[in-house]
């Protein structure tokens, strides 16, 4: 543990920040889940659609300190790629 005042505070800031950090995580998670199940389910399109944007949104707002860019855009790629299948699907 810190002696330092301010190494103190810096470390109560720090785990304040990973708790937010790994409560954004987990939602995004649960957004991405109901997504997927949706998608098995046979859901109408438009709730996978409107799904898929609340994930969307979600993931890219996590681009900024939570998760890499890349990886946020990979995940966002794997996901429209899967909805664009279903979608394909559902017009057959």
């Amino acid at each position: 543990m810190a002696n330092i005042k301010s190494a103190k505070k810096q470390a109560r800031r720090a785990e304040k920040h990973r708790m937010i950090n790994m409560d954004r995580k987990s939602s995004i998670k649960t957004t991405v889940r109901k997504l997927l199940t949706a998608i098995e389910q046979g859901q109408a399109m438009e709730d996978v659609q409107n799904m898929f944007r609340a994930a969307e949104a979600g993931i890219s707002r996590a681009k900024r300190k939570i998760m890499h860019p890349n990886t946020a855009a990979r995940k966002v790629s794997r996901l429209a790629k899967k909805v664009a299948e279903y979608a394909k699907s559902q017009k057959v």
